[in-house]
């Protein structure tokens, strides 16, 4: 009868059938067959509504949305690309460091290669970057900044793993910082190989966009450097964010309007909450099971007969998340962590450090082959075959690749500054 259950539950999913209909039907038969008193659940779901950080979700998402619909991304890029452009490779390091902030911002990597792709394209061909470096470039930046805050899977995982959100941002500023310098290194010398020429510094270029940019340019800095400096927790963040973010692009830009594109907004970013919401409440009672029948422990005794190294354990860790992470994102975070968490602490991981290490997996399964979600989205965005696009992220995969070893084998990378 299990192995029937399963199927059918595996060929729901073939069919296209929504996530949490499958989780929710697979934790109910499991808790039915073993006989563990399901009422758990109830109360597990009234903890996770009572979460202060809970509202930090569509709070964050509604900022992200209001700021991809209005005229933000062509401001920031005007601004990065007059402080930046006349650096070798400086366009290509205005990319990697505009779609880090937005999809900071958004939560979404599918956003920023849409929204900003569309610019960055035609400016980086233009200014003469190889065809194969632009288009490897712009759809691995789509996945770029969601090491920090304010960061949707950030808030999604230390609310599953019952970790410090506030952690989290701290400890993923490093390795996103220091990932975001080894591609910028990369492009400076692509930049010079091909014979890229620098945009010309103009003072009133860089004037007129910081004019234009003046409303918006505080925002990551009171929205981060406040989390950093704690001043508010995450879900103060949010609530300042999406505030000033709304008097903004309708009342100083008018961007949107307030009756006309808020309502179509709000309710487009909140179909998004609404599916991560209808995943994670399904998912408690399939924690609860995992939780309740020892699976973890389990896992853990086997995993020990064989794995007695640490080493070996993150290697094995990371080619599990890595596949995970390109099948389906925010159900990895909400099925895989509960299941990961206790068996990496009892090999001495810190939660904090495999919290980085998660996110950085999620970071490259979005651009992985053949499935990351990324290369679907270039694919349709740029008008280019998969294998192209495969090709192109090659020497992008390396170095996120090699970033991702150093991150999990130099802890003090995360740790640096988070008190445990």
């Amino acid at each position: 009868m299990g192995i029937i259950i399963t199927l059918a539950i595996l060929l729901l999913a073939f069919l296209g059938a929504p996530v949490f209909t499958l989780i929710g039907a697979g934790s109910i038969y499991l808790f039915s067959v073993s006989g563990i008193d399901s009422s758990t659940v109830v109360v597990a779901m009234l903890r996770l509504a009572s979460l202060p950080a809970l509202i930090a979700i569509p709070l964050f998402t509604f900022s992200g949305y209001m700021l991809a619909e209005s005229r933000a991304p062509q401001r920031m890029l005007a601004l990065a690309e007059a402080l930046f452009g006349t650096l070798p490779g400086g366009l290509a390091i205005v990319a990697l460091f505009t779609t880090a902030l937005f999809t900071a911002f958004t939560g979404a990597s599918g956003v920023t290669i849409i929204a900003l792709g569309g610019l960055l394209y035609p400016m980086l061909s233009k200014q003469g970057y190889p065809e194969k470096f632009t288009l490897g470039l712009l759809t691995t930046t789509g996945s770029l900044g969601l090491l920090f805050p304010p960061s949707l899977p950030i808030i999604l995982y230390g609310i599953v793993a019952k970790i410090d959100i506030d952690k989290l941002f701290k400890a993923g500023f490093m390795p996103g910082a220091l990932l975001l310098l080894a591609l910028s290194i990369y492009a400076f010398f692509t930049a010079r190989k091909a014979g890229v020429k620098s945009i010309p510094f103009s003072t009133a270029a860089l004037k007129k966009a910081a004019r234009n940019i003046a409303w918006e340019i505080p925002l990551p800095f009171v929205i981060i450097g406040g989390i950093y400096m704690g001043l508010f927790t995450a879900s103060e963040a949010a609530s300042v964010m999406s505030f000033y973010v709304l008097v903004t692009e309708v009342f100083i830009y008018k961007d949107l309007d307030l009756f006309r594109d808020i309502p179509r907004v709000a309710v487009k970013s909140m179909l998004l909450v609404g599916a991560i919401f209808m995943v994670l409440g399904t998912a408690l009672g399939f924690t609860d099971y995992l939780i309740d029948a020892q699976i973890p422990d389990r896992i853990f005794a086997w995993l020990h007969a064989f794995v007695s190294s640490k080493v070996l354990f993150l290697i094995l860790l990371n080619c599990f998340l890595l596949v995970i992470n390109m099948i389906e994102i925010f159900s990895a975070i909400i099925i895989v962590v509960p299941i990961i968490v206790p068996v990496a602490a009892q090999y001495g991981i810190d939660p904090v450090h495999l919290g980085v290490i998660f996110l950085l997996n999620l970071e490259i399964g979005y651009m992985l082959p053949p499935l990351g979600l990324n290369l679907f989205l270039a694919s349709s965005r740029f008008n280019r075959k998969l294998p192209e696009l495969y090709r192109a992220i090659g020497p992008f995969i390396l170095i996120l690749l090699a970033m991702l070893a150093l991150v999990t084998y130099l802890p003090s990378i995360s740790l640096i500054g988070i008190s445990q």
